[in-house]
């Protein structure tokens, strides 16, 4: 028997649903004006709490930029925080790594987050150029404006967009113009992903594979493979609850977890306003992460 409320992708049997979720519940992806979310850390923090949420990992992009902050906020507001980070790395599709406890003072990971940072600087300026060649009237100030001295991304392009009215919301900025393959997204370089997870390890964080769903991948014996692969380099961990993983992905993805030995991880991957559709802890609405899960980590850490 599987707890599945709606739209939750909870394979668990009723005995240990009870003892996890009495535990409380956490949200291990979220993301703050560090990079392209809307609350600062430390109102992240007590909203996690007002929430009901008994812990929460701050992943910002490319950057741990929020983290201290965060971590001061959760001892102020009796909450649990998680200092981690979310690296894109290359790979076709889409491959995140999320870091969980990572040093945040870690000479090695400031120096690669240094370089991302660089990467993103390289492109930015390319896709104004590229907005204002279909007649958008947008400058580089303005996107920096938008990003208020944190890592500039795309998300900051798109609010300038809404903002001027170019676009009705952040889907259609995407959906239109700076998604992976429309007319004005630049694919910016990139680690690979041996060089995001040992980066993440040499820091000593849990690299952690985040939603699976979207890396490319033919078939289910290709997810394996790689899988397998990423654990070669040190992986830890599937972050196997997600917002939009399907019941039946949910499953998969448990299964291959299990079956490799690997972590049970899960998060909303909430924004704020850039993503309002995105309840934190809950996705849309069906999420219910059990802290059981952070708990192993951190026993096995």
């Amino acid at each position: 028997m599987f707890y599945t409320q709606k739209g939750c992708h909870c394979p668990f049997n009723n005995e240990t649903k009870v003892r996890w979720m009495s535990s409380g519940l956490i949200d291990m992806h979220v993301h703050t004006t560090a990079s392209d979310g809307t609350k600062t850390p430390r109102e992240m923090v007590f909203f996690a709490r007002e929430s009901g949420l008994k812990a929460v990992a701050i992943t910002d992009h490319d950057t741990i930029e929020g983290v201290a902050e965060a971590l001061a906020a959760g001892e102020e507001a009796g909450i649990e925080v998680v200092p981690g980070v979310e690296i894109s790395v290359d790979y076709p599709g889409e491959m995140h790594i999320l870091g969980y406890y990572v040093d945040y003072t870690n000479r090695k990971l400031l120096e690669g987050l240094g370089l991302l940072r660089e990467y993103r600087d390289r492109r930015n300026p390319m896709m104004i150029e590229k907005l204002r060649q279909m007649g958008f009237d947008i400058s580089m100030a303005e996107v920096a404006g938008a990003a208020d001295g944190k890592v500039v991304g795309r998300p900051h392009f798109a609010a300038v967009m809404v903002e001027k009215g170019y676009v009705s919301d952040y889907q259609e900025a995407f959906e239109k113009y700076l998604g992976a393959g429309q007319p004005a997204y630049i694919k910016k370089e990139r680690l690979t992903p041996r060089e995001g997870i040992e980066m993440i390890m040499s820091a000593g964080g849990i690299p952690v594979l985040a939603h699976p769903k979207y890396v490319k991948i033919k078939d289910d014996n290709g997810l394996a493979e790689l899988i397998r692969q990423l654990m070669g380099y040190g992986l830890k961990g599937i972050e196997v609850f997600y917002t939009t993983h399907a019941r039946e992905e949910t499953r998969k993805f448990l299964n291959l977890a299990e079956r490799c030995g690997l972590f049970v991880t899960g998060g909303t991957d909430y924004h704020g306003a850039n993503k309002p559709d995105i309840q934190i802890g809950r996705g849309r609405g069906g999420l219910a992460i059990p802290y059981g899960l952070l708990a192993k980590i951190k026993n096995a850490k």
